[in-house]
């Protein structure tokens, strides 16, 4: 049988960070397009059917937000933003931009693949996606979640939320009051194990809150952090 081959677009406007890239994605069942400018990359992403896009977030002619937020009108094509701003408000940027992941440079060539590998993991009839069949429908104080729709409903109002922030509230959603590690998170959420990111979760989970607080603060404050452990869906008590 034939191993699947899986489509590849690299966005950097570095000569070499593309080579390197391409070098160790080479070693896998990859076919690799390149571009070096964010309209090209775009026009690329909208015309072909790739499996992931790595993409840097400081292009030319149009830089890696804006590609994330145009393409995101069109496809919902798996994006890692690739690129030297680490700091917190950058990687929210890029989330709300409509990014799955984040890789800070200098980054490690084989820490990337394996991110790649797990978006594609998840992406497939994984055992995560399998069990979020489970429940079609969540009813909690507050939130609604209705699975078959992906419409998440807050004290009567329906709140937009991107695709990792409706994974993770559903996640949670499906064992209130349960208390998950980011290392959890991260492996069932997102199908990382050693080699994710923490501050991927403690992101996500602001986002979600801020965008819950929007509807209804009391939903935003069913979100707890329990500290030197993780977070929880706190269900009020009547």
């Amino acid at each position: 049988m034939n191993e699947k081959r899986y489509r590849l677009l690299i966005v950097d406007d570095e000569e070499r960070i593309r080579r390197l890239l391409k070098m160790y994605f080479m070693q896998e069942p990859y076919d690799i397009d390149e571009a070096d400018n964010g309209v090209d990359a775009l026009r690329m992403a909208l015309e072909h059917d790739y499996d992931v896009i790595l993409l840097d977030l400081m292009l030319p002619g149009m830089d890696g937000i804006e590609v994330a937020e145009r393409l995101r009108d069109k496809k919902a094509t798996p994006i890692i933003m690739i690129t030297a701003k680490g700091d917190e408000s950058s990687r929210i940027k890029g989330f709300e931009a409509g990014a799955d992941d984040y890789v800070t440079k200098p980054f490690s060539p084989r820490e990337v693949v394996m991110r790649v590998r797990a978006i594609l993991k998840r992406a497939s009839a994984t055992a995560y996606l399998e069990s979020m069949q489970q429940k079609e429908k969540i009813i909690l104080p507050h939130i609604t979640i209705d699975h078959t729709a992906h419409r998440v409903v807050v004290d009567g109002k329906e709140v937009q939320l991107r695709p990792k922030e409706y994974d993770l509230l559903y996640y949670l959603a499906q064992s209130p009051d349960r208390v998950f590690t980011r290392e959890q998170l991260l492996k069932d959420v997102w199908q990382y194990d050693y080699f994710g990111d923490l501050r991927t979760v403690d992101t996500h989970i602001k986002r979600l809150r801020e965008k819950l607080k929007e509807a209804s603060p009391e939903a935003a404050r069913m979100i707890v952090t329990v500290w030197g452990v993780g977070y929880k869906l706190e269900v009020p008590q009547a």
